[in-house]
């Protein structure tokens, strides 16, 4: 795949660029105590849209932030100023952590140029970049959709999938999760893990609030077992960190992910989902 990422250096050289939109897409874990959009409005880097996770989602469904229908999305995201013509630069104030869903979102919507802010808030913030406080609006555009559902999967895929093998499933939830070892931060779910999943915990991919390079990101992959020749989906708690997987597997060179969009919320909430511990 192309190098999905961008510099600090580059979007600074480019914030005025009228083709370039930027998106805070940071979001924070239930338990974290942190209000993404109240950040945002504190200070964020110049002309960034905040991009609502939560929001910009599928409001009928019991999930949390499920992918919506591409002509919800289009209307959507057309209100926020963004166009799938333009480029599309995502970051977060974690470094690494929410944005990858944003630009995972967005390529499977379609959007032509989609990009991610190397080192995100915390290395602008860190080189003494401008900022800006309160709402950016940008003037509403037309968004075309080109879905590609094969970059997404749900329940009933997965659960075949466990039972046939035909795909890999990889977890990126920390390994105690996994492992049934500590109670899941979303309550009322049951702990432990698809049938035939592999754990590799996302925290293993980035170091510095950056994605460790391909070589490193596919020995990763390779001492976990899993095949990048192979079909591979990835899952988390909420399918934030499971596109964040994904993106590493795409660019150690798998040749086919897909992303649990319900994974862990909807499988450990459900009775009939079988589980391991």
């Amino acid at each position: 795949m192309n190098d999905p990422f961008v510099t600090t250096e580059w979007l600074a050289a480019h914030l005025s660029d009228p083709n370039v939109v930027v998106l805070d897409g940071s979001w924070h874990m239930p338990n974290a105590a942190r209000n993404a959009q109240a950040d945002y409005l504190a200070g964020h880097i110049p002309g960034a849209v905040f991009f609502d996770i939560d929001g910009v989602a599928d409001t009928d469904s019991p999930l949390p932030h499920m992918l919506p229908t591409p002509s919800a999305f289009a209307r959507m995201v057309g209100a926020l100023g963004i166009a799938d013509s333009m480029t599309i630069v995502i970051y977060d104030e974690l470094g690494l952590f929410s944005a990858p869903r944003v630009w995972w979102t967005f390529v499977t919507m379609g959007a032509c140029d989609v990009r991610i802010l190397s080192g995100g808030g915390p290395k602008w913030r860190a080189e003494r970049r401008p900022t800006e406080t309160g709402l950016v609006a940008r003037p509403r555009v037309l968004f075309e959709p080109d879905f590609n559902p094969a970059r997404v999967v749900d329940f009933d895929t997965v659960r075949a999938r466990s039972q046939d093998g035909a795909s890999q499933i990889a977890d990126a939830r920390p390994a105690q999760r996994f492992h049934a070892e500590v109670p899941e931060p979303r309550k009322g779910l049951r702990s432990g893990h698809i049938p035939g999943s592999t754990n590799l915990p996302v925290s293993m991919l980035t170091q510095d609030g950056r994605m460790k390079p391909a070589d490193q990101l596919a020995t990763l992959f390779a001492e976990r077992g899993i095949d990048l020749e192979q079909p591979l989906i990835t899952s988390c708690g909420s399918g934030i960190t499971a596109a964040t997987l994904a993106l590493a597997a795409e660019l150690a060179g798998a040749k086919s992910v897909a992303v649990y969009d319900g994974s862990w919320t909807e499988w450990g909430g459900r009775t009939d989902a079988d589980i391991e511990t």
